[in-house]
């Protein structure tokens, strides 16, 4: 979702420095010309002097900005990935498994199989109920459902049990790798 979030802000800040760069090089409405002052005199002395909704308004508006633009920061400084895992060690006490540990294992294993060219593995949810997201390349010879079969089996019950957790929900995305045509003479 961040992505897409990030395409529209930038498109929207985009089309308003667009528009605003128009406005004030072409000195068009509302400026009244190249040489004519932003604010009138009577313009400045209404809103500067108003009592009433004027800088109520504005302020809101400054505020819902500052926020969202907060917002925004947060997440882009968010980490996507799984830092640790809680693994029980069975006699009472528990010990942190670093996710990229578990990732770098899953990726090694997986691309070991036959027919896969390489592995990309992401550790995402909490650190309680962790879930993986396994990027294959297969190769052009490979059945992707006897690649995705052996993933599934050997591979994640392997790092299921090695870390000790009940479940380890996954998510395959496949993708065959781009190959020549061979010549045949």
């Amino acid at each position: 979702m961040l992505p897409t979030v990030n395409r529209i802000l930038l498109a929207v800040v985009g089309a308003v420095l667009v528009a605003a760069g128009t406005v004030v090089l072409t000195g068009w409405w509302p400026l009244h010309g190249r040489h004519a002052p932003l604010l009138s005199e009577q313009t400045r002395n209404r809103y500067w002097h108003a009592d009433g909704w004027w800088w109520w308004v504005v302020l809101a508006a400054l505020a819902v900005g500052v926020l969202l633009a907060l917002w925004w920061l947060l997440c882009q400084l968010r980490r996507p990935r799984l830092q640790a895992v809680v693994v029980d060690t069975g006699d009472g006490a528990f010990a942190m498994l670093r996710g990229r540990a578990l990732e770098e294992a899953v990726a090694a294993e997986a691309g070991a199989l036959e027919g896969v060219a390489g592995c990309r593995v992401a550790l995402r949810g909490r650190r309680g109920s962790p879930a993986l997201r396994v990027a294959l390349e297969l190769e052009p010879h490979a059945v992707p459902a006897d690649a995705l079969a052996a993933v599934a089996g050997p591979v994640l019950t392997h790092a299921r049990t090695s870390a000790g957790l009940p479940e380890l929900p996954a998510e395959a995305r496949l993708k065959v790798t781009s190959h020549r045509a061979q010549r045949v003479t």
